[in-house]
């Protein structure tokens, strides 16, 4: 049987497909931007700035066996705040037990001029660095992302994302795919990432090793989004249809009768 009302992008007016194209154009820099992101706020977690790593993902998710929430934010997402010399004036504060006298003297006027226009306590979602005290709420275990800021990343993650990829994946829908299971796996795929990306940030909160789920997912996603965007370009401007599907001007028969064309 065929399948009914499926339109190829080739039978769609030129403004639909102008609007479908300048719409990927802007998710596809969204989604790169996304993941700049990723990598500046996780890479460098493990001493190591110029790579994003498992460890990286393990310490920003479950924390660090060796390291404070202090030096972990300073190796990582806040280590092109400071000068390597005065982040070097910082870990050696805490490595001598983060003393008020040390800190009074040597500490203090770093985060003055370089960190206070953030953390002074207008933004509720970040760490105080006013005084002594304050910081030494932050000067103990790195134990990773608390439930709460899960939580709070978790909704925005699950409403954004899922419109990103019902948009995308209904321009792909329009696509011209054999076989069909492929073009499926490739729609419900990003759908089911999500899912298992956001339960595995939970699930590395207390078994590190699954870390890698939340790697393996992201790397899905990521590729079902580039195969959907690809595609879809490309067959918007520059692919033939087979002459079967040609001759129909790009869709497919609106009655139930057999054709020499499958399901899309």
């Amino acid at each position: 049987m065929s399948n009914r009302g499926f339109f190829h992008f080739s039978a769609l007016p030129m403004s639909t497909r102008m609007v479908y194209t300048m719409t990927l154009l802007v998710l596809g820099t969204g989604y790169l931007f996304a993941m700049l992101q990723v990598f500046y706020s996780h890479a460098g977690l493990d001493g190591n700035p110029k790579n994003i790593s498992a460890q990286d993902i393990r310490i920003a998710y479950h924390g660090s066996e060796t390291d404070t929430r202090l030096v972990s934010a300073l190796k990582g997402p806040m280590a092109g705040m400071l000068p390597e010399s005065e982040r070097a004036v910082i870990f050696k504060w805490v490595d001598s037990g983060a003393q008020q006298d040390a800190f009074e003297s040597d500490v203090k006027p770093i985060l003055q001029e370089r960190c206070l226009a953030c953390h002074d306590g207008s933004n509720p979602h970040i760490p105080l660095l006013t005084s002594h005290e304050e910081v030494m709420k932050i000067v103990a275990k790195d134990t990773g992302a608390t439930i709460p800021t899960l939580v709070r990343v978790s909704h925005i993650h699950l409403f954004g994302i899922t419109f990103i990829f019902f948009i995308v994946s209904s321009i792909f829908t329009h696509a011209y795919m054999r076989p069909l299971w492929m073009k499926c796996v490739i729609i419900v795929l990003p759908f089911l990432t999500i899912l298992t990306d956001i339960f595995s940030w939970y699930l590395t909160k207390w078994i590190p090793g699954f870390a890698w789920f939340i790697i393996g997912s992201g790397a899905l996603m990521g590729m079902s989004f580039m195969v959907q965007w690809v595609v879809s370009m490309w067959q918007m401007w520059f692919y033939s249809l087979p002459d079967e599907i040609e001759e129909c001007g790009g869709t497919l028969p609106v009655i139930g009768q057999k054709s020499k064309t499958q399901n899309m």
